[in-house]
């Protein structure tokens, strides 16, 4: 398959489905009965859009400037996200029978670039403007212009990272229509780099491809945008604080956001300096990284003495917002606020003296690489300040489990996976065993995927009142939170089991007894890809249709005294623009005491016992499921007959009970349908999306799909194939339909509450 015609497809369907419900969003809008408007006005006349572009494009506020890296940072991710689902989608088989190996390194090299460079700092850069001048009480950023022109430096230093693949779009157009010359070979000769986003030479000099010229170039952009930044930030937050704000009564975020903008002035320029040599070799016969005159792993230096600091760049500001964001779910102040401040000061000192360790492999002194394990070691001891602190917020607190705090308890979980299979990698024996393998992916990626991305959703929907105006779906965001931690632990806790197996990385094939770990980390790697798309509808469609928020307090916050500075600037704007008058509860608690016994743990406090109703779900969701399952099998003997599905798949799974036969594998089929899926339907249909069940139905069948289609597959290729997933995915809406109603009738006619 043509690879850039698949990305660009998936990416543009992406895209219009979210206009899609964007626009759906507002016509289904409230109609606002004269009180506090309920409906947003859009106009799409000539006039109004060009003062809008003009707007937009030239605004210096600080909080219009957050919104626009914000949803940079999120077309990013959805392109990085499409790279690593092509990616996924070519490791369901051992062979490279998707994609060709040249193809994969490409993907593999676009999505580790996208993802580090354009994705995770924009956005927190993004959360940063918004929040941190209303946090120090500043009334804009120190330097508004140089905000903006950090900004905008962006999307070219995209288009130059990225531009391969328009290009060959563009070459293949210009092909199919006969057009020729030198802007023809211009786009038909660039094409994604294949080099691995680490770039590491001499590849990276002798590859022909003059893409690579213009990634080097992107990167080179986007730091000099990510170092004006930092520099905005520093100044912002030492010299524009208002008259109460100290350094004595800096916030946490405020604190991490600061250490972050200190390590990117450190070390974003050494990473521009090694580009430009870098360039100079692959251009003007400079010889810094080439063998017959410099030494190739001096770009390794150079580039690990930025990486492993820009490892914290990012996962400081996500520290800083669990910091923020968890005792405000507790109930509770911040255990040790100024251990945790002490800890992120030191995790930015030590950052920069932990690079070779990425180096074990190379040969290098081993009196060096003695003194690198070190500090190495050393540096999970501030992390670990942390994750000991975050934990006794929560003990002692009253916890409410929202979605932010799913988020945040989830992600102290895979972040101490990802830091404790990082110790091991520090020790020298260790990572040269295990350096080539996918263990460091696994590790990884529970760090950049296990808390970064969760706590930028986490902010997300915790300040999604003061960006909007509105209240997203709850039950969906919960909902939503819970199936992204599952498909992140399943994804790459199935990568550190292969590395321990010591399955070599970065390669399209593999040898089969593998097959079962990369299909299950592809499913879940395809949960996440479809959490994301319910996070990316919950946020347009409440845009939308969201509930006005009618007071500033929408998470009681003033209860526990913890009605922070962004909420306060938030009420004052509610009542200037709207006249909603500030409220306050009728009792409030502390959320810190030094009274014995007060903050105790009361986690869901307001469940009910279910041991009288459990018989009755049981035999509804069995029942349900009996009437799905039989509809399914309709679907799936048409497919049979029709030569898209294969019965004997179901002699495979007679064999998981040590049995054989069609009919017994049929048995267990029917068996799961009625009692496996129809009961975790059962518990999970209240936070499912879709109203009336009908639709959560169909959400759930369209869910577990998923995992049918990989556990079912018998080789089909090409149409067969494609008729195989379509007639899969008609055969789960059919057992959701017979399922939800079947459910949905009997639980009302037994008065089945939940």
């Amino acid at each position: 398959m043509n690879r850039a015609v698949v990305e660009l497809t998936v990416l543009g369907s992406v895209l219009c489905a979210c206009w899609f419900v964007f626009w759906l969003s507002r016509k289904h809008a409230t109609t606002p009965d004269g009180g506090y408007r309920s409906r947003r006005e859009l106009n799409v006349d000539f006039g109004t859009l060009k003062r809008t572009v003009i707007h937009w494009t030239t605004t210096t506020n600080h909080r219009e400037i957050g919104i626009l890296y914000i949803l940079f940072g999120t077309f990013a991710a959805l392109w990085g996200g499409t790279d690593a689902m092509m990616m996924r989608t070519e490791l369901l088989t051992p062979n490279a029978d998707i994609w060709s190996s040249e193809t994969y390194n490409a993907l593999f090299t676009a999505h580790g670039v996208t993802m580090l460079f354009f994705f995770v700092t924009p956005v927190f850069f993004g959360i940063a403007n918004y929040f941190v001048p209303l946090l120090i009480d500043a009334d804009d950023m120190a330097f508004p212009r140089l905000n903006a022109i950090g900004f905008w430096l962006l999307p070219p230093s995209l288009l130059l990272a990225r531009g391969g693949l328009p290009a060959q779009v563009i070459g293949q157009l210009f092909h199919l229509f006969g057009v020729q010359g030198d802007l023809f070979q211009f786009f038909w000769t660039l094409r994604e780099p294949e080099l691995g986003w680490t770039l590491y030479t001499p590849l990276s000099i002798q590859s022909p491809n003059p893409q690579v010229n213009f990634l080097i170039l992107g990167l080179h952009l986007s730091g000099i945008a990510t170092t004006l930044g930092a520099i905005n930030f520093i100044v912002t937050i030492v010299y524009e604080r208002g008259e109460n704000v100290g350094w004595e009564n800096l916030d946490i975020f405020v604190w991490n956001i600061l250490t972050t903008s200190g390590l990117i002035l450190f070390a974003f320029p050494l990473l521009g300096s090694a580009l430009v040599m870098l360039l100079l070799d692959r251009n003007f016969g400079t010889t810094f990284f080439t063998p017959e005159g410099g030494d190739p792993i001096l770009w390794q230096h150079l580039f690990w003495f930025f990486g492993h600091p820009e490892v914290y760049i990012i996962f400081l500001p996500a520290a800083g917002l669990m910091s923020f964001i968890l005792p405000k779910f507790a109930g509770r102040k911040l255990f040790g606020f100024k251990f945790i401040v002490y800890s992120t000061l030191a995790i930015g000192v030590l950052s920069f003296g932990v690079w070779a360790h990425h180096m074990f492999a190379t040969g290098i002194d081993p009196r060096l690489r003695a003194s690198f394990m070190a500090v190495s070691i050393a540096i999970a001891v501030p992390s670990a300040i942390k994750v000991f602190n975050w934990i006794t917020t929560i003990w002692s607190g009253n916890v409410r489990l929202t979605a932010p705090m799913v988020l945040c308890v989830s992600s102290i979980g895979t972040f101490v996976i990802g830091g404790v299979t990082g110790v091991f990698l520090a020790t020298i024996p260790v990572d040269i065993y295990y350096h080539g393998t996918y263990y460091v992916v696994g590790h990884f990626h529970f760090i950049v995927m296990g808390i970064i991305p969760f706590m930028m959703i986490a902010a997300s929907y915790y300040w999604y009142p003061i960006l909007t105006g509105r209240l997203y779906d709850r039950q969906l965001a919960l909902f939503q939170s819970v199936l992204l931690v599952f498909g992140s632990v399943l994804t790459f806790g199935a990568l550190i089991l292969m590395g321990l197996l010591t399955l070599p990385r970065r390669l399209a094939l593999y040898p089969p007894e593998f097959a079962s770990f990369q299909r299950i980390a592809t499913v879940g790697a395809f949960l996440i890809g479809l959490s994301v798309l319910l996070w990316l509808y919950n946020m347009l469609w409440s845009f939308w249709s969201g509930t006005p928020v009618q007071a500033a307090d929408v998470w009681g916050l003033k209860r526990t005294q913890q009605f922070t500075r962004e909420w306060q600037w938030f009420e004052r704007r509610l009542e200037e623009r709207y006249g909603i008058e500030p409220t306050e509860p009728e009792t409030t608690r502390a959320s810190s005491t030094t009274v014995p016994g007060e903050g105790s743990p009361t986690v869901l406090r307001t469940v009910e016992p279910l041991l009288t109703t459990i018989p009755r779900v049981a035999l509804a969701a069995g029942t349900g499921g009996l009437v799905g399952t039989m509809l399914m099998s309709g679907v799936l003997f048409t497919a049979t007959v029709l030569g898209a599905f294969d019965l004997s798949s179901f002699s495979e799974l007679a064999e998981l009970v040590g049995m054989r036969g069609v009919a017994v594998g049929y048995l267990l089929f029917l068996a799961g349908g009625m009692t496996t899926w129809a009961l975790l339907f059962a518990v999970f249909a209240e936070y499912l999306p879709g109203r009336p069940r009908i639709i959560t139905g169909l959400t759930f069948a369209t869910i577990i799909s998923v995992g049918f289609a990989l556990a079912f597959y018998t080789g089909q290729t090409d149409l067969q194939f494609v008729a195989y997933v379509v007639f899969v995915l008609i055969a789960h809406w059919f057992y959701g339909f017979g399922l939800a109603v079947t459910f949905e009738y009997l639980s009302t006619r037994w008065q089945v509450e939940g």
